[in-house]
């Protein structure tokens, strides 16, 4: 490990317990699932959008 990465991580992690430590790798943890669920939903909602873009075009096409 270099003495950048370890300045890096007494910086970051030094003052913190144990119990701390976990937690905030629990939290981390939940915020990446949460932050994927969004994606999720942004990709269904423009896949949606595009589809009903496309229906409202086809329905336009024949009037």
């Amino acid at each position: 490990m270099s003495d950048a990465t370890l300045c890096k991580w007494k910086a970051k992690y030094g003052g913190m317990t144990v119990s701390e430590l976990r937690r905030l790798k629990d939290l981390e943890a939940e915020n990446m699932e949460r932050k994927r669920l969004l994606a999720d939903a942004m990709l269904d909602n423009a896949g949606l959008k595009e589809l009903l873009a496309m229906e409202a075009g086809k329905h336009h096409a024949f009037e």
